[in-house]
């Protein structure tokens, strides 16, 4: 990410579970061989992948050569849903919501997670994945945040 643009745009997929080494190892090869090879209208994207926390799959272009088409986009949406299929995931569940728990990433179900806010487990101090980020920029400042700072503060309001 060093050597990007802070408006870069970025994309994150977060899977229903955590990814062992192996699966990370294996996951890493795929995104390099993607990346390396992504192209928007016959021109090469200046992109990159990452993973966090064995859970997180962070797509990264810098437009500032080349922007992401439509096409180059369904191209990255077909790998995940691919990755998808090869890993047993699930990375489309807009309703699995990721936190930090005594320093563990964490994931439930948005029921199970409104339910953790009223036994006080969780409040708005803690630490949530804000997957909704689209630059580098907001990656860095805004990905993982106080609830009370991101958008979970408005949806969970009134267990707050």
């Amino acid at each position: 990410m060093n050597s990007f643009n802070e408006a870069s745009r970025v994309w994150i997929y977060q899977s229903d579970r955590e990814l062992t080494t192996e699966e990370v190892n294996s996951l890493e090869y795929i995104l390099k061989q993607f990346t390396t090879d992504w192209t928007a209208h016959d021109n090469l994207l200046k992109a990159s992948a990452r993973i966090y926390y064995n859970r997180f799959i962070v797509l990264m272009v810098d437009e500032s050569q080349y922007g992401a088409s439509g096409c180059s986009i369904d191209k990255s949406v077909r790998l995940m849903k691919e990755i998808e299929n090869k890993f047993k995931i699930n990375l489309f569940d807009r309703f699995n919501i990721a936190y930090k728990y005594n320093g563990q990433v964490k994931s439930v179900s948005r029921n199970e997670f409104e339910e953790l806010l009223k036994e006080k487990v969780l409040n708005g101090e803690s630490i949530v994945f804000n997957n909704l980020v689209t630059t580098i920029k907001e990656f860095e400042n805004n990905w993982e945040v106080p609830l009370k700072n991101s958008w979970h503060n408005q949806v969970f309001a009134s267990v707050l």
